[in-house]
């Protein structure tokens, strides 16, 4: 049985399955657990794209993007990563790997936010902040200065988050579900 890569649902469980092998594996010295298991679903999310170049690109600018603004979190002393197995000054692997998973649900499990910028600014400014307040629950960071780290997440994401879904609407290897795949088949 084949599973849909283009399925919202699967989509969304994926997600959840990467951020919390993500996080889990950064909290108890298992950084390898976030590429192990995100990497895979990375890989399903682009072949089960109608064109799987807009993805890969939109995928490449957010991580990069978003990996910078953890890192200027971390190198401005608001967060640290405890358990990473690099410098204590360099972004740990799996935060990119987080990334990358948000933006795999852009086309798919949050295609409903498309036009509503404002939905889009709300859910970047309490989602964004909640999901790292979950890292540190689980263990995985440690956010220095709470009050100052959750204004600049809720700031970041707020506009991280309309930017990105009005930049998945250009880049989307989704956007034609209707007509599925080209699908070679060799005859012996």
């Amino acid at each position: 049985m084949k599973l849909p890569a283009n399925n919202a649902v699967f989509n969304f469980v994926g997600f959840q399955l990467g951020w919390f092998a993500c996080v889990l594996g950064g909290a108890h010295q298992l950084p390898w657990l976030g590429l192990l298991v995100g990497l895979p679903i990375i890989a399903w999310h682009l072949r089960g794209a109608n064109d799987a170049r807009p993805e890969l690109v939109l995928i490449l600018i957010a991580t990069v993007l978003g990996s910078l603004f953890d890192q200027t979190l971390l190198s401005l002393g608001l967060i640290e990563y405890p358990a990473s197995s690099l410098p204590a000054w360099l972004l740990p692997i799996w935060m990119s790997v987080l990334w990358a998973l948000f933006v795999t649900t852009l086309n798919l499990s949050l295609r409903w936010m498309r036009g509503k910028y404002i939905i889009a600014t709300l859910f970047g400014l309490i989602g964004g902040p909640l999901a790292y307040w979950g890292g540190v629950r689980l263990g995985a960071m440690h956010l220095i200065q709470p009050v100052t780290i959750s204004i600049v997440l809720a700031i970041g994401w707020g506009l991280f988050t309309p930017a990105l879904v009005w930049l998945s609407t250009r880049l989307d290897g989704y956007t034609h579900l209707s007509t599925p795949k080209k699908e070679i088949f060799i005859h012996g």
